[in-house]
């Protein structure tokens, strides 16, 4: 099963970052093929239809087809105002919108429709980004996204890591290792 992890933040020391790391690992342990994508190593512009209408941006074409090539995916949210970051919502917004000149791309919803998704989220505060969770999820369904009961908030991120990157607390593993597992056995049956 083909995996796609990308953490919803291309900050240096971010801990969803951190955490994508992880379940790419995990996810890899578990048998998935995992393609671990960091947001910054695409050029996304903020969406506007008017720079859309000059043609829809390379990266976001690339993102678009990496999108539509995996089943499973899980995304690692960051809590910002007790909402998810606009870099993530920018990037949904991209690979959502249609490519009116393109056969297969006119269709807005290729690139999500059917993905089981998982959604973590890590942060300093004690509910682990919880609230940033509760306002990602309608977005996914939106998305025609079918996203995964078991979701998993990692509170006081910065205990929760090792100085090599792995968790500390194998309840912590063991909850994220559950969310990754019903997302790959959910794809499995639905892909």
């Amino acid at each position: 099963m083909k995996l796609l992890v990308f953490a919803g933040s291309t900050r240096q020391n971010s801990w969803n970052r951190k955490l994508a790391k992880v379940v790419a690992s995990l996810g890899q342990s578990a048998g998935a093929q995992v393609t671990h994508l960091e947001l910054s190593d695409f050029d996304v512009p903020m969406y506007n239809a008017d720079l859309e209408s000059g043609g829809t941006p390379a990266d976001v074409m690339r993102l678009k087809q990496i999108g539509y090539e995996h089943p499973a995916w899980i995304i690692c949210t960051p809590e910002y105002n007790a909402g998810y970051p606009a870099l993530l919502k920018n990037m949904l917004d991209w690979i959502s919108s249609p490519v009116k000149a393109d056969l297969l791309w006119r269709d807005d919803l290729r690139s999500t429709r059917g993905k089981v998704v998982g959604v973590l989220s890590a942060s300093p505060g004690a509910l682990g980004g919880q609230r940033a969770q509760s306002h990602l999820v309608p977005l996914l369904l939106n998305l025609q996204c079918w996203v995964a009961p078991k979701n998993y908030a990692l509170g006081r991120a910065g205990e929760a890591f090792e100085a090599d990157g792995q968790l500390a607390s194998p309840v912590a593993k063991a909850n994220i290792q559950a969310v990754i597992e019903q997302v790959l056995w959910a794809a499995e049956r639905l892909h």
